[in-house]
């Protein structure tokens, strides 16, 4: 049966799982890598963007994908460790 729980645990193991993802071993071997030139320090003479501007209208699914999984890594790291704890004591303490 679906419920509040369920949605919870579900959409927990979920971000779990985006953030384990290593980007050396995993998402490079099949393309999805955040960092896509090895020269990333080298700046051309002109940039033609304009201030860092990008189009990210015209962004595909699979760039909205890897921004997405970049930011769970970053941002998610500590609440996720404090949110595992909270649900490691939950099914100790109550068995859920």
């Amino acid at each position: 049966m679906l419920t509040l729980g369920t949605i919870l645990y579900v959409s927990l193991l979920l971000i779990n799982a985006m953030a384990v993802l290593s980007e050396d071993r995993f998402l490079a071997k099949i393309g999805w890598s955040s960092v896509q030139n090895p020269n990333a320090g080298f700046q051309p003479p002109y940039d033609q963007s304009g201030y860092g501007y990008t189009q990210q209208q015209d962004a595909g699914v699979k760039v909205r994908l890897i921004n997405l999984i970049s930011a769970v890594r970053t941002l998610m790291r500590i609440p996720l460790i404090g949110l595992n704890l909270v649900i490691i004591v939950y099914e100790l303490i109550l068995g859920g």
